[in-house]
């Protein structure tokens, strides 16, 4: 593999922010890269000073001299080195050739007409050699800078400890296994088994023709990680001072995430070549659903985490009590600016993203009822009205209110003008992870952190795991998913008696798909429930809204894209091709 044999270049980050937060944190990221030229310089001037030690000592034991200093007892390097592998972390705005990975899938289309990246992905139109989403040489990086930290953090005399009388040596360690823990999954669940280093950090003597570890060999790996350094992390999830590390609860979060995956139907015995041990489990067992709702269950039983009140605070508030773990991103306004209506200042809203039309009806009313239920008062000339209130947080459809007008996505309106410039193709644009801007006259700088676990996924992931074991959902099921329709402000909130495990299923469904949208869940939901054939083999929709001359709309339903899932390879991610060629035990995906 490539970024075994790439040495470490000391990457480190100098400004250490563990005890800060807000002006802080800005400052963090803008100074990062100004910090790394500044040790580059300062490793120049040190092998000026100490040539001839360099001559017979390898300069990445120097460099790790440097960092894993023996005399510094605050360990100010490692703890630096230490944030430099969290820039490995996934993002979600905008990361896919600047597209929402949900563009890939089938909750919306990017409103570039080029040939995008979310585009190829929502066409299948990619190869081995060109994979759109290609994430292995980031991961493996990241990996290895966790490795190298792993490997020689024990050489600080740390003297810092927890309340709990936990060293800091240890927190730090288990801080950083915990990010690799992430790293695996991350590339588990693109491309099913990968190679597994454990704590090896390869130098270009080593043999690095590794052979990919099995699915289910991955899975434990992650699994045991999450279990030996949960109790050496930090037990308050709601912490000001350390709102960027890894908790108990994020330990116990990615384990039950894991767990899901594995006995999720495409993983677990439905397995697309038999005997392909790389990409699942040669037979069905109920009991990985068992064991994945345990895992869940492990973390609510903590008592540590609640549903924030407000949905959309949830993304706004660095100390909601919903969020488990998160990349830092900063105070800016880059998701209204790459996402933003067109029609309000030309210079800075690029109306990137277009949902689709499956999106919007999978929001049902506010009393709780899909759109096509007996019941539901859906009025087709007036659909935006009455909406599930989460639908209202996400979308920005015609006529909503946006900074001091409505929304004008109406043939020739304002934020749908026609032409050549940047607009949406369905009628909507996406407005998840924005503030309100119902009656401000322009956008403000907000935290636009990347939450990659908050406590309603726990939610979702239990009660789907425990309604897959069943014969039937029961009360513990009811409940877990009632209590995100009573936090998203359904009345009744509350879910029919009696029904099934298969109609509980499809509602579970449901309820991930509007909970969690634009939240990069949605695009590995569908090829985990091995139904992408059917989902991602369809016509998308928009609307076409014209205005009449009595001031009313009229809608219908207009195609904007047909997506093609080619099964069964496109389930997985090819392993690049570059990989393939330079390892000649690196087996390839099915199909590739």
């Amino acid at each position: 593999m490539k970024n075994s044999r790439d040495l470490t270049s000391g990457r480190m980050i100098a400004n250490d922010y563990t005890n800060t937060s807000g002006a802080s944190k800005k400052l963090f990221i803008l100074m990062k890269k100004y910090y790394k030229v500044l040790f580059l310089a300062g490793l120049t001037s040190l092998y000026a000073s100490c040539k001839r030690d360099l001559e017979t000592v390898p300069i990445e034991q120097q460099t790790l001299d440097v960092i894993f200093d023996s005399r510094d007892s605050a360990g100010a390097n490692a703890n630096r080195f230490l944030y430099d592998s969290y820039l490995h972390l996934p993002s979600i705005h905008n990361r896919v050739g600047g597209d929402f990975l949900d563009a890939g899938a089938d909750d919306a289309i990017s409103s570039n007409t080029s040939n995008t990246s979310v585009f190829q992905l929502a066409t299948g139109a990619y190869t081995a050699n060109g994979y759109p989403d290609n994430q292995w040489s980031n991961f493996y990086t990241g990996i290895r800078q966790t490795n190298i930290f792993i490997s020689n953090i024990d050489r600080v005399p740390l003297k810092g400890k927890l309340s709990n009388g936990t060293p800091f040596n240890r927190v730090w360690k288990a801080e950083s296994k915990f990010l690799r823990a992430l790293y695996y999954f991350e590339l588990l669940k693109r491309y099913g088994g990968v190679p597994l280093l454990g704590d090896r950090v390869l130098s270009l003597a080593d043999d690095v023709n590794i052979p990919r570890g099995s699915f289910s060999d991955c899975v434990e790996f992650i699994v045991s990680e999450c279990d030996v350094i949960k109790d050496s992390l930090r037990t308050n999830p709601i912490d000001a001072n350390n709102i960027e590390r890894p908790t108990k609860a994020a330990a116990i979060a990615l384990k039950a995430r894991v767990l899901l995956y594995a006995a999720s139907p495409l993983y677990n015995g439905g397995n697309i070549e038999a005997g392909n041990q790389y990409t699942g489990y040669a037979s069905y067992d109920a009991g990985r659903w068992q064991r994945a709702a345990n895992a869940a269950r492990e973390l609510i039983d903590q008592n540590v985490l609640s549903l924030d009140p407000s949905f959309q605070n949830v993304f706004l508030n660095q100390m909601s009590p919903e969020r488990i773990f998160a990349r830092q991103g900063g105070n800016n306004q880059s998701v209204e600016n790459n996402n933003g209506p067109i029609g309000y200042t030309s210079s800075i809203n690029n109306g990137r993203t277009s949902p689709t039309q499956e999106l919007v009806n999978a929001f049902g009313m506010a009393n709780g009822k899909s759109i096509t239920e007996t019941g539901s008062g859906y009025n087709a000339n007036s659909p935006y009205e009455n909406r599930d209130p989460r639908f209202y947080a996400t979308i920005l459809y015609n006529g909503a209110p946006w900074l001091g007008r409505p929304v004008q996505t109406h043939e020739g309106g304002a934020d749908k003008p026609g032409g050549t410039r940047q607009q949406t193709r369905t009628s909507y644009y996406a407005r998840k992870f924005m503030a309100d801007y119902t009656g401000s006259a322009q956008y403000s700088n907000i935290p636009h952190d990347h939450i990659l676990f908050r406590y309603a996924e726990v939610l979702l992931n239990f009660a789907e795991a425990r309604n897959e074991y069943l014969g039937a959902p029961d009360a513990d099921v009811y409940s877990a998913v009632e209590l995100i329709r009573r936090r998203a402000g359904l009345n009744p909130y509350t879910i029919p008696q009696g029904l099934s495990k298969e109609q509980m299923r499809a509602l579970i469904r449901n309820e991930r798909r509007v909970e969690l949208a634009f939240e990069e869940h949605r695009y590995y939901d569908v090829r985990r429930w091995k139904i992408a054939e059917t989902e991602f083999n369809k016509e998308l929709h928009g609307k076409l809204i014209y205005k009449l001359g009595s001031g009313a709309f009229s809608y219908q339903d207009t195609p904007v894209l047909q997506m093609k899932f080619k099964a069964p390879q496109m389930y997985f991610a090819p392993i690049p091709y570059s990989e393939v060629v330079k390892n000649k035990n690196m087996v390839q995906n099915p199909g590739w």
